[in-house]
């Protein structure tokens, strides 16, 4: 198991001080695995130590593999980037836009001013936003009796849209939605088309949507840390039996499966000979879809769920279809035109297809983009590619 000194070090004294309960952190070359490594407990509290085949929530790194199934689909002419999305999901043909509320508390919504398409969908511009950062949207749930997206029901899926598509990146529910295109077009649900599709070509065996008895035997607790920065553990888990599988935060999984899917993406689609998207879709996917537009910081309407999110301060960010694109080069070493995105409960993933590297940083505490975290994973990045030079 390849370790490095100094990030075993670093993550030692994070859970030896409690500033972190379990790590796990994985990052490999296209020729090696350059680290490897668990630390801490699953749970603080009880005796079972985090590992490498620990499962967690990888909450939001659930997007770029349902991004994956859908430029598949794209692939086979079952999905075009361009056509109107609710020619697929008629339900999508009937968003609105939010443009407030009348003086009863109601919302006042009007048509869009084009369709959303799955470009849209796939790079954040649909319209779609989160409750945990636009407090718009949790009023709008509040006058309306919608239920919460992480409820995973249908009702869960009529928020409404915070601008005209095409206009800004506002990051939200567009992959849910995506979720339900692939399902349509399939013609068969969520999990079993990733565990065709994408789990099974590639031997993921330990990400899915629902856990097995061997998944919930290393399941990692989700943490909190109150404003004094403690940690305890909450109960948490997404429903058994959901009504749509929520390809934009669903899936759990371990780190050395997650490495594997980006390992895929890093190579062009193909890896130890099994290919599953062709090497200009992968390109395609790499490309920055939203200039000129920005993303802004993301800032929380949920403080015991997220941070204001600063990704990358004082540079211009990108999106593909669907992550995160750093326009220049990283003080990590993380090339310029890298890929990336993150969890819900501080999980995070690079993708380097420059100087073909790809990591995963595991943890499970809330709020995102806790500051420890974010620190250490920053460090373990610096690390990795320390080490390759």
């Amino acid at each position: 198991m390849p370790t490095i000194a100094s990030i075993d070090k670093l993550f030692s004294q994070a859970v030896e001080s409690k500033a972190m309960p379990g790590i796990v952190a994985v990052a490999a070359t296209d020729k090696a695995t350059v680290y490897e490594g668990a630390f801490g407990k699953r749970e603080l509290g009880k005796a079972a130590p985090m590992t490498v085949d620990s499962v967690v929530w990888i909450a939001s790194m659930t997007k770029a593999i349902t991004g994956t199934a859908a430029m598949q689909l794209v692939e086979r002419g079952k999905l075009s980037l361009e056509r109107p999305a609710g020619d697929v999901v008629p339900a999508l043909s009937s968003a609105k836009v939010l443009e407030g509320f009348d003086p009863a508390g109601q919302p006042r919504l009007r048509a869009p001013q084009r369709p959303i398409t799955l470009r849209h969908l796939l790079t954040h511009t649909a319209g779609f936003a989160y409750e945990i950062w636009r407090p718009e949207i949790a009023q709008y749930q509040s006058a309306t009796n919608t239920p919460a997206i992480t409820t995973c029901t249908n009702a869960a899926l009529t928020t409404p849209l915070l601008f005209d598509p095409g206009d800004r990146w506002e990051y939200g529910i567009s992959i849910d939605w995506i979720g339900k295109m692939v399902e349509t077009v399939s013609g068969q649900k969520l999990d079993r088309y990733f565990q065709d599709n994408i789990f099974g070509p590639l031997g993921m065996q330990d990400t899915s949507f629902k856990l097995s008895p061997s998944q919930r035997a290393r399941l990692a607790s989700v943490h909190q840390r109150d404003d004094k920065g403690a940690l305890a553990p909450i109960e948490f888990g997404l429903p058994e039996d959901p009504e749509f599988h929520m390809g934009g935060g669903g899936l759990y999984g371990t780190a050395r499966d997650y490495l594997t899917f980006t390992q895929m993406i890093m190579q062009g689609g193909s890896l130890n000979g099994v290919q599953l998207l062709r090497r200009e879709t992968v390109d395609l996917m790499s490309q920055n879809h939203i200039a000129p537009l920005d993303i802004a910081a993301i800032t929380t309407a949920a403080p015991g769920l997220s941070n204001d999110v600063h990704l990358f301060p004082g540079m211009r960010k990108g999106w593909g279809l669907s992550f995160l694109i750093n326009t220049q080069e990283a003080p990590t070493g993380r090339s310029a035109g890298s890929l990336a995105w993150a969890g819900l409960a501080n999980t995070y993933f690079w993708i380097d297809r420059t100087k073909r590297v790809s990591g995963v940083f595991l943890s499970q505490l809330l709020p995102f983009y806790d500051h420890t975290a974010i620190d250490l994973f920053g460090k373990f990045e610096t690390e990795v590619y320390r080490a390759l030079r």
